[in-house]
């Protein structure tokens, strides 16, 4: 299918498209009531749990610590420019008042209170970027039928309105749109369960567009852009990768993203301590940066509403290395040398970023070509690097690197030509 051309795309989303071109770094959340079983968002379908067992789950989740502020304030911490949090995942549950269905955290459990609104209004007041998740799959209402390939132990009758459930997801978007304030966009999950279904895009994107023409729609179904999406993202991969083995390879021309877990598990898991290292999340950042991507860098809050403390303090430690290296990431693109296993380059106007995330030798050669360097340093400490141009590249003599450091930076101020 083909896509929308740009001229047909209003003024106020295509300024959101490039404002999220440019935004660097993201915060993803999946919380609910998965958490409480401390075993991941798939625990509904791993267990085989039947919904009339999940719904009593439901009714006992109960984060009387959550504090909008503190997810809020951390984020920031961070140095991540949005947040994208579940409103609903595969299991179903609502976690925001809605009055399309009584399954939600108001109606449904002794907490009472809608944490999506919450959530809005301290994202507004530390101006933060607000995205909603919604799981287009549903493994507990009963009109999510014929059934794909997931959620078939969950106990509900083998019949079900098609229409009628695609009703109840657009009753619940135009809530999520008009109950929140203006929210950075819609990031879509669960269409590959049913990849030959008729989701009625069209209609379910211009009634998002509608409501909030600034609204992107960020959709997880691992193929190329379809008509009316704004950002193409990829599930635990660089764009164009596939390490996981089911996105595409296919690169489109809307901003991009990759989402990544810290440890294993999207949801809160109590016995996955396979965290990923400080180090490691840099080097993801910076390789995301260099292949035009944001990072949405996910963690699973516990179910009192509390954020697990190793999850916190790699936050913490990636926005203390952002407050020195972030101008290398935000606001760039892909430089002129592409990405290469010992790093990547990154590109703001007439400077050129070189990211060495892997490389100790002191002379570095990369295929710089098209323009010429006026003076090279490293980047924080603005040391200069000695450099020698020639017809086929770049030559770099650089200093020793320091001791574990995860990404040093040589940063090139350069003019058009050979």
């Amino acid at each position: 299918m083909a896509r929308p051309q740009a001229s047909a795309v209003p003024a106020e989303r295509l300024l959101a498209r490039e404002w999220f071109r440019q935004a660097g770094l993201g915060m993803f959340i999946h919380w609910g009531v998965y958490s409480q079983l401390g075993d991941g968002e798939w625990v509904m379908q791993n267990r085989k749990i039947p919904a009339t067992t999940y719904e009593w789950l439901a009714s006992e989740f109960n984060p009387v610590k959550f504090d909008a502020h503190e997810w809020v304030s951390l984020a920031k911490a961070a140095g991540a420019r949005y947040i994208t949090i579940t409103s609903r995942h595969h299991d179903g549950f609502s976690m925001f008042a809605t009055s399309a269905t009584t399954y939600n955290i108001v109606d449904w459990t002794p907490f009472k209170r809608d944490p999506l609104k919450e959530l809005a209004e301290e994202c507004q007041r530390q101006r933060i970027k607000l995205f909603f998740y919604y799981s287009q799959l549903d493994w507990h209402n009963p009109d999510y039928f014929p059934r794909g390939g997931t959620g078939k132990a969950s106990g509900r009758p083998e019949s079900g309105d098609w229409a009628r459930y695609i009703a109840f997801m657009n009753q619940q978007l135009t809530e999520l749109l008009t109950h929140y304030g203006p929210i950075g966009g819609i990031w879509f999950d669960g269409m590959w369960d049913k990849p030959d279904a008729d989701w009625h895009l069209a209609d379910t994107y211009g009634l998002i567009h509608r409501l909030q023409p600034a609204a992107l729609i960020v959709p997880n179904h691992h193929r190329a852009p379809l008509p009316g999406e704004d950002v193409q993202t990829f599930e635990q991969d660089l764009p164009g990768a596939n390490t996981a083995g089911f996105n595409t390879s296919t690169i489109g021309a809307l901003p991009l993203e990759t989402s990544l877990t810290m440890n294993n598990s999207w949801g809160f898991n109590i016995t996955d301590t396979a965290w990923k290292s400080t180090r490691e999340l840099v080097g993801y950042l910076v390789r995301a940066a260099g292949s035009n991507a944001n990072l949405l860098l996910n963690i699973g809050p516990r179910p009192d509403g509390t954020i697990q403390p190793e999850a916190a303090q790699h936050l913490r430690e990636l926005g203390e290395w952002l407050q020195t290296y972030g101008t290398s990431v935000y606001d760039t693109h892909g430089g002129p040398v592409s990405p290469r296993s010992w790093g990547v380059t990154t590109q703001r106007g007439d400077t050129v970023f070189v990211h060495l995330l892997d490389w100790r030798d002191r002379l570095l050669a990369i295929p710089l070509v098209g323009m010429r360097v006026t003076r090279a340093s490293m980047l924080g400490s603005g040391t200069a690097v000695d450099f020698e141009q020639t017809p086929v590249g770049l030559r770099l003599t650089l200093p020793s690197a320091g001791a574990g450091e995860p990404d040093r930076i040589i940063v090139l101020r350069t003019v058009k030509g050979p």
